[in-house]
């Protein structure tokens, strides 16, 4: 994979999830909005689609510390706004999500439910909410949701966070 990949990841607020990897090495941009997969499920979803430096983090961690930060063992009702997914851009990337949630498996107790799934389609967010931790870290949300998240990245993978 070249120095500029990218891939999206649903699965909780993209508030929460656009703090989590703009916190990690090896990630150049993070993007928040929604994004749509396609045929039945082609509805958008709070997403993120981040853009990376295979050569200093690779999918696979990426995708773990996906799983590890929100609810991916969970079909809770909120699922068609909070789909648990990796949307994928070539086959290449469908063929390691896949790859990765199997090998991943053994980490959780529970059957992981999030889902590998074509890429579609992709609509930012509004500016004001773009960024939301870094503009906002002492609000209720941040300090309920988002802080939790990064306090278990600093536990459990300090080796990939940006110095």
């Amino acid at each position: 994979m070249a120095a500029d990949s990218k891939i999206a990841l649903g699965g909780g607020c993209h508030w929460c999830t656009e703090a989590v990897f703009q916190s990690l090495k090896g990630v150049e941009k993070v993007e928040q909005g929604y994004v749509a997969s396609t045929e039945s499920h082609s509805a958008f979803s709070e997403a993120v689609i981040v853009h990376y430096d295979s050569k200093k983090i690779p999918l696979e961690r990426l995708i773990e510390i996906h799983l590890h930060t929100h609810n991916s063992t969970s079909n809770h009702s909120m699922r068609s706004k909070y789909r648990s997914a990796v949307y994928f851009y070539n086959s290449d990337q469908k063929v390691e999500a896949e790859k990765a949630l199997m090998t991943l498996q053994a980490s959780f107790s529970e059957k992981i439910v999030t889902k590998v799934y074509p890429f579609g389609a992709f609509e930012p967010s509004r500016e004001q909410i773009q960024n939301y931790y870094l503009k906002n870290p002492e609000k209720p949300f941040c300090k309920a949701y988002i802080e939790p998240k990064l306090k278990l990245l600093l536990q459990e993978f300090s080796e990939d966070l940006q110095k």
